[in-house]
This record gives C-alpha cells, structure tokens and sequence, in this order.
C-alpha cells in the first residue's frame, strides 16, 4: 500500500481585501477548509502547494505568487483517517503557505476531493473551519496585511 506523507500543506487563498476561498470537503459535508493536502514522494514543499492548489482550484501559480509563511502547525491525525498513513503514525506536520489574489475569481473544484467553494470575508471564514490551525492562520491574516484591517 502507498501511505501518505504525513507531512502537508495548508494554502490560504485570499484577495487583497481579505475574502477568503473556503472548500468543503466532499468525504466530510459540512467540513470548509482552505486548500489542504499531503506532500507526495520527492516534491518540495512548494511542488506540493502548487499542485494541491492547481488540483483543488484551478488556480496555476508560479512559486513567486506564493508566501511561505515559514510556520509549521503539528496537529493529530484524526482517527478516522489514519489508516491512510503507514502504521503508527498519529501525527502530521502541516507547512503554511498564502496566495494573494488582486480579486475573488471563479473556482474549479474537484468533485472527488470537494462539493462547493465559497469566498468569505477573514472573520468569517475563520469561524466556518473545521480545523483549529486552518483558523488560526486565518486570524493572522489581517497582521501580514495590516493596510487591509
């Protein structure tokens, strides 16, 4: 079986006002989150941002487009969810990254992967994630980008 890495990525799409793109999760309805997935074989860090972004999106950036955020959340995996991963890993370490857009564009999801998208203003869709490191990058948001506050 091929296991994931559990190492990630969390890519927070957001215009230059602040409106936030959410996704919820296909195998979780309810679930909203920014672009998020796992480091495949032999990428770097910014291979897996650029490809989840391009796969759950649409949206094709070059590495300039992105901020790395030189932040990294370590979280536990959800159970239900382990078993994606080689035996005995409970643990992923998440890398954050941001791309800013000059406006809200249209999205092309992955039906697989997701079943709407949504553009929200920053305190809004920090409330609607399901996970605590997705919101809290978000709340952060407005201090990397203090003119827009």
């Amino acid at each position: 079986m091929n296991y994931k890495i559990p190492v990630s990525v969390l890519v927070l799409v957001h215009t230059v006002d602040l409106q936030v793109l959410l996704l919820e999760r296909a195998d979780h309805p309810g679930f909203w989150q920014s672009v998020t997935g796992s480091q495949d074989a032999g990428e770097t860090l910014m291979q897996t941002a650029q490809r989840e972004l391009a796969e759950e999106t649409g949206i094709v950036a070059d590495a300039q487009a992105f901020t790395d955020w030189q932040r990294q959340n370590r979280f536990e995996i959800y159970a239900h969810w382990r078993n994606r991963y080689a035996p005995g890993v409970t643990h992923n370490t998440e890398h954050v990254f941001s791309l800013k857009l000059p406006a809200v564009q249209d999205i092309v999801l992955a039906p697989r992967e997701h079943l709407d998208c949504q553009w929200l203003p920053w305190r809004e869709a920090a409330d609607r994630v399901f996970s605590w490191s997705n919101a809290e990058v978000i709340r952060d948001l407005p201090h990397r980008m203090p003119q827009c506050t």
